[in-house]
C-alpha cells in the first residue's frame, strides 16, 4: 500500500480539521421510523445493504425490486426479501456472526437518501415470505432489520455526481461486459460470448 504523511489517527486530529456537527444535524437522527421514512421506503426500488463479518471485513450488497419492496412491519422493523442470486449469500453469512447492518435507500430522481442502521436476523417465516411474492414466487429467506437509527442524508453527493441527470452520465464505451470480467477473474474455460449467454439467461429466468 502507498504510504502517506500526515495521517489522521485520533478523533482529536479529525475534529481539528472538521468541526463538531451542529445541533441541526445531530437532532435529525431517529431511533425509529417516522412517517417520512415510511413514505421514502415505500417509494424506493433500490437500496444498499452494508454488513461485516466477525473479523470486520465489510461487504456492501445492492438490492432492487419494485418500489416499496422492503416491507415496514412496524416503526422499528424492516423486512428485506432475498431474491434468487449467485448463492454467495455474503450479507447473510455476515449477519450470522455480526448482526450489525447499515442501509441506504435511494429513489431515482430524488437527491436525498435515507440511511438506516440496526441489527439484523434471517427468517424463513412462511407468512412473511408469501406476502413478498412476485410473479407467484416467494423468496426463500428474508432479512429482518431492527432499526436503531434512521436519518435523511442531504443532496450534496447527488448534486456533485449528477447521478440522476442522464445528459451527464459517463460514456460506457470500452467498459467490459460482466461476462468478460467473470471469464478473466476466474480464468474460465469459456468464451466471453458463452459466458454472456449464461448471464443473460440467468437474468431472464431467475429474477424471482
Amino acid at each position: 500500500m502507498t504510504r502517506f504523511n500526515d495521517l489522521i489517527e485520533t478523533r482529536q486530529q479529525l475534529r481539528a480539521v472538521l468541526p463538531e456537527p451542529s445541533e441541526l444535524v445531530t437532532r435529525k437522527c431517529l431511533s425509529a421510523l417516522d412517517r417520512h421514512c415510511g413514505q421514502f421506503i415505500g417509494r424506493s426500488p433500490f437500496m444498499l445493504l452494508a454488513s461485516a463479518d466477525a473479523q470486520g471485513n465489510v461487504d456492501v450488497s445492492p438490492k432492487g425490486d419494485p418500489e416499496g419492496f422492503v416491507k415496514i412491519l412496524d416503526a422499528r422493523t424492516l423486512a428485506i426479501p432475498d431474491r434468487p442470486g449467485n448463492h454467495r449469500a455474503d450479507s447473510m453469512e455476515n449477519i450470522l456472526t455480526n448482526p450489525k447492518v447499515g442501509l441506504i435507500f435511494l429513489i431515482p430522481g430524488k437527491t436525498e437518501t435515507l440511511r438506516v442502521s440496526g441489527t439484523a436476523t434471517i427468517t424463513q417465516d412462511p407468512a412473511l415470505l408469501d406476502s413478498m411474492a412476485i410473479a407467484g414466487r416467494s423468496p426463500k429467506l428474508a432479512i429482518l432489520v431492527r432499526v436503531e437509527e434512521a436519518f435523511f442524508h442531504c443532496s450534496k453527493c447527488m448534486i456533485r455526481s449528477k447521478l440522476w441527470q442522464p445528459e451527464h452520465w459517463p460514456d460506457l464505451e470500452g467498459l467490459p461486459r460482466l461476462a468478460q470480467t467473470m471469464v478473466d477473474a476466474g480464468n474460465l474455460e469459456l468464451t466471453e460470448n458463452e459466458m454472456h449467454r449464461i448471464v443473460v439467461n440467468d437474468e431472464r429466468e431467475r429474477l424471482y
